[in-house]
C-alpha cells in the first residue's frame, strides 16, 4: 500500500473518515476540528485510523498529519513538550512552543486525543486556544461529550463531529465488523493516569523512573526539592526523552542552578560517570557564583590575544568575555550593537560581529600607542581592515545571516544560499562565491588548513541551512557535491576547530541536539540540553560550550568509545 492509497477505517466509520478528509483539505474550513461521542464509541479507533496514515512517509500535504500527542495524563507543559519534540523544534514552555510556531508560517496539523482525561484541562484549553491563533495550524481535539473544556472549545466555531449520531456510521458495515470482532471492543482513557510514587529528592530513583510522571510530579509539588524541581522543568523536553539514565543524568544536572544542594550535583555525577560527556561546568539563569552571563545568541572561543576566552553575545548585543575554564567574568566589549547573529575572535583580539540587520562590526583590540616611524607605518591598513571592508562593502547590498573568521578569511552567507569567503590580497579582497543551500545559511564556521611547512594555505568552511544540510568548502577547490550532514530541521549553530581529539565539527539543531563529529577518530557524540540552542563553539582545548537563552554549559567529551560514524 503507498502512501496514497488509504485502507477503509474499521467499525464501519468511513462516513466519518471521509468527513475528517474532506474537512483537513478544505482551505475555508474551521481550523479546529471537535471529535466528540460517549465512552467507547470509538473516537480513539477513528483518529489511531488517521493518524496511521497521515503520519506515512510520502503523504500529500493536505493529509500529513505533523504531530500526535494523547493528552491522557498530559498538562500544558508537558504536552508543548512532546508537541515540539515531533515537529522537530525546541521549546520550555507552551509559551515558547506558540513563539517558535508563529515564526514559521509551515502548515501544521496537530491531533490531540484523550482531552478529557488530561492532567491540566484549564492549561491545555489556554494551550488550544493560543494554537488556534496562528493562521497556519489546525488541530483535532478528540474529548467525551459533555465535558467542560469540550463546551468551551464549541465556543470557537469548530467543525464538529459527534460519532454518537447515526450519520458517522455505515449500519451495514458496522454490523459486518462487529460481527467479526466480538471481542474488539473500542478502548478509551477513563480519567487521568495516576502516577508512581517517586522520591523527588533522590536523583537515583526518578532518573530511572517514567520520566513523564516525574514530570507531573514536579509540576504538582510546591518544594523546591533542593534545586530538582526548576531543573527538570526548565529541561524536561530532553529528560523525557527515551535515553540512558547516565545520559538523563547529565542533562538534569546541566539544568541545575547554583542555589541547588550540592550534594544532588554530586548524586548525579555519579549517575551520568557511564556517559560520553563530563560536565565542565554550566551557568544557569540566576546564578551569581560566578554570575550568568546573559542569553547566549552567539558564541566564539578565543584566538590570539583572547585565548583561553569563550565570547558571549546576548539578546541586547553586549559581548561579554568569559574564562573558558570556569566561565568567571572578565568584562565586556565596550559598545553593544544591534542583536547579534555571529560573532568571531581574531588572533589580534579584534571581535567581528555580526548584527541581526546582516551589517558587520569590528571592535579593534586596544593597543599601545605607537610613536616615531612606527605610527607612520602603523597608519597603514592592516590586512583585517581590508577583509572587514571587502566584506562589509558586500553586505550593504546583500545582508548577511551567518558569519565566520579563522584569522586569515572572512566569510559571510545570506538568505539566498550562497556563501562569499573573502581571502588575503594584496589589492581588495574579492570574494570566492558558491551557492550551498536552498535557502537561508543559518550558519558558518571555518578552520584554517596548512601545508607541508605548517603555513595557512586555503580555509575549510562549513555551512548549515535552513534546508537542513551541512556542507563543506575548501576555498581553494569545489564545495563536495553533496551535504556532509543531512536532518529533517534547520541547522542554528556551527563550530570547527582543531582540537586533541583532531578536527571537529559541532553542528546544533532547531529540535536543540547537538552534535559533535570527531572526524579523525570516525567518532559522534550527542547531547540534547531540552533548550532551544542558539549557538555553539569549540575551544582549542577541545571543550564544547553550549549556549542557550537558560543556561550556558560547557561539555568534554571522556575516553570512553562513542558512536561510530557512519
Amino acid at each position: 500500500m503507498n502512501a496514497q492509497t488509504w485502507a477503509r477505517p474499521a467499525a464501519g466509520r468511513e462516513p466519518a473518515a471521509a468527513a475528517l478528509l474532506a474537512w483537513l483539505t478544505d482551505p475555508q474550513a474551521p481550523r479546529l476540528c471537535l471529535v466528540t461521542g460517549s465512552k467507547r464509541c470509538g473516537k480513539s479507533q477513528l483518529l489511531a485510523w488517521l493518524i496511521g496514515h497521515g503520519t506515512r512517509p510520502g503523504t500529500t500535504l493536505e493529509r500529513r498529519v505533523h504531530s500526535f500527542v494523547p493528552l491522557s495524563g498530559q498538562t500544558a507543559r508537558t504536552a508543548a513538550w512532546a508537541i515540539a519534540e515531533h515537529l522537530s523544534i525546541a521549546a520550555r514552555t507552551p509559551g515558547e512552543l506558540i513563539q517558535t510556531l508563529a515564526a514559521d508560517p509551515r502548515r501544521t496539523v496537530i491531533v490531540l486525543p484523550d482531552f478529557h482525561a488530561a492532567d491540566g484541562p484549564d492549561g491545555l484549553t489556554e494551550l488550544i486556544l493560543a494554537l488556534l491563533e496562528l493562521d497556519h495550524v489546525r488541530l483535532i481535539v478528540e474529548t467525551r461529550s459533555g465535558h467542560p473544556q469540550a463546551r468551551t472549545l464549541a465556543t470557537c466555531s469548530p467543525a464538529q463531529m459527534d460519532l454518537d449520531e447515526a450519520q458517522w456510521t455505515d449500519s451495514v458495515r458496522y454490523a459486518a465488523w462487529t460481527a467479526e470482532h466480538p471481542d474488539d471492543i473500542p478502548d478509551e482513557h477513563e480519567a487521568p493516569r495516576a502516577h508512581p510514587n517517586v522520591d523527588l529528592n533522590d536523583p537515583s530513583a526518578f532518573c530511572t523512573a517514567d520520566p513523564w510522571s516525574v514530570s507531573a510530579l514536579y509540576e504538582h509539588s510546591h518544594d523546591l526539592h533542593g534545586g530538582l524541581r526548576a531543573a527538570w522543568l526548565r529541561a524536561g523536553q530532553s529528560l523525557t526523552r527515551e535515553q540512558d539514565h547516565a545520559d538523563r543524568a547529565l542533562v538534569l544536572r546541566a539544568a541545575l542552578g547554583d542555589d541547588a544542594d550540592p550534594r544532588h550535583a554530586q548524586s548525579l555525577a555519579e549517575l551520568h560517570a557511564g556517559s560520553t560527556w563530563e560536565l565542565a561546568w554550566t551557568r544557569v539563569r540566576g546564578d551569581i557564583r560566578p554570575p550568568w552571563p546573559g542569553p547566549a545568541r552567539a558564541l566564539a572561543a578565543g584566538r590570539g590575544q583572547r585565548a583561553g576566552t569563550i565570547l558571549v553575545a546576548d539578546h541586547m548585543g553586549t559581548v561579554r568575555a568569559v574564562n573558558e575554564a570556569d566561565a568567571a567574568a572578565l568584562g565586556r566589549l565596550p559598545q553593544a550593537k544591534a542583536q547579534p547573529r555571529a560573532i568571531a575572535s581574531w588572533p589580534d583580539g579584534t571581535v567581528l560581529v555580526l548584527d541581526n540587520h546582516g551589517h558587520l562590526h569590528c571592535h579593534k583590540a586596544t593597543q599601545p600607542a605607537s610613536t616615531g616611524l612606527h605610527a607612520l607605518f602603523d597608519d597603514q591598513p592592516t590586512p583585517l581592515d581590508h577583509l572587514v571592508q571587502a566584506a562589509s562593502d558586500h553586505l550593504k547590498d546583500t545582508p548577511g545571516t551567518a558569519m565566520t573568521a579563522t584569522g586569515q578569511t572572512i566569510a559571510v552567507a545570506d538568505a539566498s544560499g550562497a556563501v562569499h569567503a573573502f581571502l588575503p590580497s594584496a589589492e581588495t579582497p574579492v570574494p570566492r562565491t558558491s551557492r550551498l543551500h536552498d535557502g537561508t545559511v543559518t550558519a558558518l564556521t571555518a578552520v584554517e588548513l596548512t601545508d607541508a611547512d605548517g603555513q595557512p594555505s586555503s580555509a575549510l568552511l562549513y555551512s548549515g541551512g535552513a534546508d537542513g544540510h551541512v556542507r563543506a568548502w575548501r576555498t581553494d577547490t569545489a564545495p563536495l557535491a553533496s551535504p556532509i550532514i543531512s536532518r529533517p530541521c534547520a541547522v542554528t549553530s556551527l563550530s570547527a576547530a582543531h582540537t586533541p581529539c583532531g578536527l571537529v565539527l559541532a553542528v546544533s539543531w532547531a529540535d536543540a541536539l547537538v552534535e559533535h563529529h570527531a572526524f579523525d577518530a570516525g567518532a559522534l557524540r550527542r547531547f540534547v540540553p531540552g533548550l532551544p540552542v542558539q549557538a555553539v563553539t569549540l575551544t582549542a582545548a577541545g571543550h564544547l560550550v553550549i549556549g542557550t537563552d537558560q543556561a550556558l554549559i560547557c561539555l568534554r567529551p571522556t575516553s570512553d568509545k562513542p558512536q561510530q560514524l557512519a
